[in-house]
């Protein structure tokens, strides 16, 4: 028990009684140093003034300024930032303000506060709970970084300070977000950061997307803007296009929404018409009855033919006495005349094929005949 009793009185190697004897002694020096400090400050004053309130050196004469402090400091055996420090802090603190219980370097460090009152008053009145000040306290005082941190904040600037580098930034990111109570905390939009910066790589990016696409509650929170583009990028390729699409179309309401854009409607007709097409051309080059056949077809295309003009004219001979006395609106004349200038084109594209068997038709023509 005595043994224990004695090892809770001692600091590190040495009894309470002889720490206190230690710091005693040690405060006295540091007066003494202090005021050494001072002193070489003052001095470098007297040298080089302060050119401008605020300690802020003019830039002209700023060299000139740097010159003289460096002279001294060599002459006196001590480095330039050593007397230039000195001499920026005994101009924040007149002589009647220094307190010798203080060190220097609080002193230093409570000289950033701008207003020279509450600077004074400042330097007299410890923090709460605190006999006098130390660094650590008046860094805390003025916003800077402390060397012992102690509450959550100064132990996030410290990991930040100690974290500038990329690389050990890296590697502290890494092991902080294996920790799942750690990642519970961060913020809805950091974390969303954190993905956007671990997938920029397109392979990393490429390996995540389909994890997150097969969680159906992720998908249901991508924006339909989002979604449409994911889709796109998904079909780029041909083979999946169309298999996606033939699925698609399979389901009715889909179709019916597809089959209202005029552009789909149109691209969906002319597949029909190339897929029949090719299926008539593969037809003839390799069945042994196409020239049979293709007697049979020329009569029945001219069957077609016939009555569709006859169809024409028939619809129109009962439609266009119906208008008798009544005028049309702009709108309906406009759809009007871009019709029958079609049927001219047909009309004009038919004698062409029965005079001369050419059936083909200019890019114009083509435009025309499907209402573009």
């Amino acid at each position: 028990m005595t043994e224990e009793v004695e090892i809770a009185d001692k600091v590190g190697s040495v009894s309470a009684n002889r720490y206190a004897e230690i710091v005693a002694e040690l405060r006295k020096l540091v007066e003494t140093a202090s005021r050494i400090q001072f002193t070489i400050g003052d001095y470098a004053l007297e040298v080089e003034p302060m050119r401008e309130a605020g300690g802020q050196e003019r830039s002209d004469s700023l060299f000139r300024v740097k010159d003289s402090l460096f002279r001294l400091a060599e002459d006196i055996g001590l480095s330039y930032a050593m007397v230039d420090k000195a001499r920026w802090t005994a101009s924040k603190w007149p002589k009647d303000r220094r307190v010798a219980a203080v060190s220097f370097t609080v002193h230093n460090i409570l000289a950033a506060i701008a207003d020279d009152e509450e600077r004074f008053t400042t330097i007299l009145n410890p923090p709460e709970g605190k006999s006098r000040w130390t660094p650590d306290e008046a860094n805390r005082r003025v916003g800077r970084q402390v060397v012992k941190p102690v509450t959550p904040q100064e132990k996030v600037s410290a990991i930040h300070s100690l974290a500038k580098d990329d690389e050990v930034a890296g590697r502290v990111t890494g092991d902080l977000l294996r920790r799942p109570e750690v990642v519970a905390q961060v913020r809805d939009e950091d974390k969303v950061r954190v993905v956007e910066e671990l997938t920029r790589e397109d392979q990393v990016a490429a390996a995540v997307a389909p994890d997150f696409l097969r969680r159906p509650a992720v998908v249901a929170r991508v924006a339909k803007a989002d979604k449409v583009k994911v889709v796109e990028e998904l079909t780029r390729d041909e083979h999946v296009a169309a298999e996606v699409t033939t699925g698609l179309l399979r389901r009715p309401d889909v179709a019916f929404k597809a089959m209202s854009d005029d552009t789909a409607r149109h691209q969906v007709n002319r597949a029909q018409v190339d897929q029949g097409r090719q299926a008539r051309e593969h037809f003839e080059e390799t069945s042994p009855v196409a020239p049979a056949i293709r007697n049979i077809d020329r009569s029945v295309e001219f069957l077609d033919l016939v009555t569709a003009c006859h169809a024409f004219v028939a619809a129109a001979g009962r439609v266009v006495p119906g208008m008798r006395d009544r005028q049309l609106g702009d709108d309906e004349r406009v759809i009007v005349h871009e019709n029958v200038a079609r049927v001219r084109a047909t009309l004009d594209w038919i004698e062409t094929a029965v005079d001369t068997g050419k059936v083909d038709v200019d890019g114009e023509l083509a435009k025309l005949l499907q209402g573009e």
